[in-house]
């Protein structure tokens, strides 16, 4: 079992927290003044400001320009002294609950080699004595291997409990011998549809891909309630420092959304959470004949549903039109067929569920904008969404607008996978990767996010990408192919109307602007004016949502 010491100590900050923001007056007239404030418009035209006032239900209530009288009356003013203020960064796509457990469990996503995991792997099971060892964020691609890590090898780090360990992105787990024996598979288990079992000699070899991850993790004790409650306080806080107010919860299971509803009930939940059920009967479940109201004063909702077409590319389990250029024979795993997809798609729609379907490769990509081609002729104006579009053919690009499909991108997964790309493809076939301008000017909609914990939650990161094309140290000289840059004021767009929009939240997110929700940030320099280097270095110095600072910097 878990120490309890340490869920004690995640929890009860928290609580009193909550017990002091109780205590203070809830609504107030506030002016937060001599601020070099700056948003986008509507049409993603930069506004500056100096001061706002924000009303008692936590919205704004008045923009003040430069020399503009200040108002006479407010229960309280605050002067931040010509700090820059912005609006507060929206992820599109993201996975709060997998945050909060990355930031309690094993963590190998900074491990350079096998070696460096497993010597991390052996010291996390020495302090920690759970019936499973669990974790995530291990790459073989950063390792250089050239190949999947093996049970045998995990066997020689831990041998006397079952160990799971999913891949970076979530698509493929390793699992030690007694992990696999947990599970029952052998030599004679057969590959499940949309999943590969990676075999040595016919036996299974220690890592699973996409849909046989399942035979693994339905043998792992579910976190308990306290558990769950942990994972998300420490998701919150993480995401409150990097300035993300408001996060697309891209599959979201009945467990989680208890989580939400919980964190609500006790005054916990401060960030918004724009919630995408993990499937139809979850969606169901949950807002029995449609998406659910606003609650929390517009901190959750859940609205939509996801979907997956396929797996991903670092796993060799994204769908592809032809064979991978480093795989002959293998084109990838299609999670479901045409007829599957678009009854799923009906289903959902027919309910008034926005539909969000995970689609990487490029042949996942034209199954999707064929199933939102047949639907659009009877579901108007349904903000569809394909989540992360990486490898898009492109005579398909020109289909993400034709019907409004919003085109859920992650601009840090370009800097991650560039060269895994090339390699998995080969350069003839990378014309519609990672199409970021190519999107817009096809008249898609863009939303940017960073799909955490595959990827850091870090919005300055992924905003600096986005105009860049390049890694946190500057490569490649240029940029990786340049011509599919946005402009700085359209990467800024992405993390903030943009995804506000895809969210169907445009009303009350993403921009200063009046009646809208007073979410912003405090930052220690200006995002428009630092070089790239200083925009990934942005600092937030405070945090607020709807008109309370929940976060401040020590």
């Amino acid at each position: 079992m878990r120490k309890m010491p340490l869920l004690a100590r995640l929890l009860t900050p928290f609580m009193a927290l909550a017990a002091m923001a109780l205590a203070l007056p809830a609504c107030a007239d506030a002016l937060v003044d001599n601020v070099n404030g700056m948003t986008l418009d509507e049409k993603g035209q930069v506004v500056r400001f100096t001061g706002l006032m924000i009303n008692r239900e936590g919205k704004i209530s008045l923009i003040l320009k430069s020399g503009e009288r200040r108002p006479k009356k407010a229960d309280w003013k605050l002067d931040m002294g010509g700090k820059t203020l912005v609006p507060g960064m929206i992820d599109a796509h993201g996975h709060v609950m997998g945050l909060g457990a990355q930031l309690l469990r094993l963590d190998l996503s900074e491990t350079n080699s096998l070696e460096e995991a497993l010597a991390k792997i052996r010291t996390y099971a020495a302090s920690n004595p759970n019936k499973w060892i669990l974790g995530g964020g291990w790459n073989q691609e950063r390792w250089k291997l050239g190949r999947f890590p093996t049970a045998a090898e995990l066997d020689a780090a831990v041998s006397d409990r079952p160990v799971w360990l999913e891949r970076v992105d979530g698509h493929a787990g390793w699992a030690n011998s007694r992990a696999i024996a947990a599970g029952n598979v052998t030599a004679a288990t057969r590959d499940p549809n949309g999943g590969r079992i990676e075999r040595a000699e016919g036996k299974p070899a220690g890592v699973f891909v996409d849909g046989a991850m399942a035979l693994i993790t339905r043998n792992i004790p579910a976190p308990t309630p306290r558990e769950q409650n942990a994972a998300f306080l420490a998701a919150q806080e993480k995401l409150f420092s990097l300035g993300v107010t408001t996060a697309a919860d891209m599959g979201t299971s009945l467990a989680d959304w208890m989580t939400y509803r919980r964190m609500g009930d006790l005054g916990l939940l401060k960030m918004r959470i724009l919630s995408y059920a993990s499937g139809i009967d979850t969606a169901l479940a949950v807002g029995g004949q449609g998406p659910t109201p606003w609650l929390y004063a517009d901190r959750l909702r859940m609205g939509g549903i996801k979907l997956y077409a396929d797996g991903a590319l670092g796993s060799r389990g994204a769908w592809l039109k032809a064979d991978y250029a480093d795989a002959p024979g293998n084109k990838g795993l299609p999670f479901l067929n045409d007829d599957q997809l678009l009854n799923m798609m009906i289903r959902g729609s027919m309910d008034g569920f926005q539909i969000a379907v995970h689609a990487i490769g490029d042949r996942a990509n034209q199954q999707v904008l064929d199933a939102i081609e047949v639907l659009s002729e009877t579901y108007k104006d349904r903000r569809w969404r394909i989540e992360h579009a990486q490898i898009v053919d492109p005579k398909d690009l020109p289909r993400f607008g034709k019907f409004g499909t919003i085109a859920s991108m992650q601009p840090v997964h370009q800097t991650s996978d560039m060269h895994m790309a090339e390699a998995r493809l080969g350069a003839a076939r990378l014309g519609g990767a990672y199409a970021w301008r190519s999107m817009l000017q096809n008249g898609a909609r863009l939303a940017f996010g960073s799909d955490f914990p595959v990827e850091s939650p870090d919005p300055w990161a992924g905003w600096a990408a986005s105009f860049t094309r390049q890694d946190a140290s500057g490569q490649p000289f240029g940029g990786w192919r340049p011509e599919e840059a946005v402009t700085r004021e359209q990467g800024w767009a992405g993390f903030t109307i943009g995804a506000a929009y895809a969210g169907m939240a445009e009303d009350r997110i993403g921009r200063i602007a009046l009646g809208m929700r007073a979410d912003f940030l405090i930052l220690d320099r200006d995002p428009l004016l630092a070089s790239p280097s200083d925009l990934r270095a942005t600092k937030v110095i405070e945090t607020w949502v709807g008109g309370d600072r929940v976060w401040q910097r020590k």
